[in-house]
């Protein structure tokens, strides 16, 4: 089955990266790469207690590196869409940078 990530950064601005069925990472795997890109990205706690969720990792880490590095990096944007799905389990994942949304 064929999965995809939308990031949505504004009117006129949204990227759509396909995720094969076989290219998904694992739940485990991708928790560990979206921690290490939010880290090395320096990216801010969405909620004030500081607790993450893996959906606020994700928005976070796309808001932070911002829409040219979807655009000019092909290949890190294919491998935030594989971990967005594998941790997040959910075929379409729509992230809305500009309303600081995540939705299934």
């Amino acid at each position: 089955m064929q999965s995809e990530v939308i990031v949505r950064f504004g009117e006129g601005c949204e990227f759509t990266v396909p995720v094969g069925a076989a290219d998904a990472m694992r739940p485990e795997d991708a928790r560990r790469w979206l921690d290490e890109q939010f880290v090395a990205n320096e990216c801010e706690p969405i909620r004030a207690t500081g607790k993450v969720l893996t959906a606020d990792k994700v928005l976070a880490l796309a808001a932070t590196v911002g829409a040219g590095r979807f655009a000019d990096e092909p290949g890190w944007a294919a491998a935030y869409a594989r971990a967005a799905v594998g941790a997040l389990a959910r075929p379409v994942v729509r992230v809305d940078v500009d309303t600081s949304a995540v939705t299934f």
